[in-house]
């Protein structure tokens, strides 16, 4: 019997349309963007450094543009496009004149895009303690936004942290739930103690993250004088001084004159020590001099002084 073509689409062409359509919809294309179009994640906790990691980034990039996309969502208020993932590629493009990067478009909620944000980021090597910190608060955020329960883990914590999240989030990031916590509590941090925490201070001086953790319960009163103290005392609290510190706010009783009599006593496990306040040689020193420029003024005379006695000693 001959069939009678209608002019109507087959049931296996029709299946394979809808599908075929389907398949397209969701088939994500790189598109040319122009970098001045991009701007950074808000907040974003990794910074882009001119290190030697960085450098070379640029020299590959200079020899091959970028071998994988950057991902971006379309700016809520129609400004451009926010970069998800590939800062530190949009750096390297920019750095050598290039005015286009290829880029995924992704459509994505605030929640999603941050969660991304820091997965694509979190695994990098030479990630300061710090941005692991602001990273993990963001990304702990946004899980909670995303409808986990709301337990409280901590009172220490201050903020409710979400307990399934957490131990989520620990997990994920292949930390103890208690890393996860101390990284946290770094974002409490005023600027110059995280600069400590992170080896990055202008005066050199630094602070490991067992006694930072400590730190962190301070108010921030009490961490800026506690900042202008280790400038003058040229010393950091150990991890017994900072929990005694931490102890001392909580009953209301810290004060500069503490902390200053506590970095300048001497550590148990520390051999014997010169001390001094920085006001007793402040008038040797021009004002613009920092506490570091001092002490490496310092060590600069005494090993000429002692040139010259040696000197003196022969003839």
């Amino acid at each position: 019997m001959k069939k009678i073509d209608l002019g109507l689409p087959s049931y296996e062409d029709s299946i394979f349309s809808t599908e075929e359509q389907r398949q397209e919809a969701k088939l994500e294309k790189v598109m040319k963007i122009p970098i001045d179009e991009i701007h950074a994640f808000k907040n974003h906790p990794f910074h882009v450094r001119q290190d030697e990691e960085m450098q070379k980034l640029i020299d590959s990039v200079h020899e091959n543009g970028i071998l994988i996309p950057v991902l971006v969502r379309p700016d809520k208020d129609g400004n451009g496009y926010e970069m998800i993932s590939g800062h530190r590629r949009k750096f390297a493009l920019e750095f050598n004149g290039v005015k286009e990067i290829d880029a995924i478009v992704r459509d994505l909620d605030d929640d999603q895009a941050t969660i991304i944000m820091v997965d694509s980021n979190i695994q990098r090597e030479n990630i300061l303690p710090t941005e692991r910190g602001f990273a993990y608060r963001m990304k702990l955020e946004a899980m909670k936004h995303q409808g986990k329960r709301v337990d409280l883990t901590s009172a220490q914590l201050g903020p409710k942290l979400p307990k399934h999240s957490v131990d989520q989030l620990a997990e994920e990031s292949g930390e103890s739930r208690n890393q996860v916590k101390r990284y946290i509590r770094l974002t409490y941090l005023v600027k110059p103690l995280r600069d400590m925490v992170d080896g990055i201070h202008e005066d050199g001086f630094t602070i490991a993250l067992n006694p930072a953790y400590e730190l962190s319960f301070l108010t921030t009163k009490e961490q800026n004088e506690l900042v202008h103290v280790i400038e003058n005392t040229l010393a950091t609290p150990s991890l017994a001084q900072s929990q005694e510190m931490k102890r001392k706010s909580q009953e209301g009783i810290l004060s500069p004159d503490i902390m200053m009599d506590m970095l300048l006593a001497e550590k148990p496990n520390q051999k014997e020590k010169l001390s001094f306040r920085m006001e007793e040689i402040n008038k040797y020193f021009p004002r613009s001099y920092t506490p570091n420029q001092k002490k490496e003024l310092i060590i600069k005379l005494l090993g000429e002084w002692q040139k010259k006695k040696e000197k003196a000693q022969i003839r």
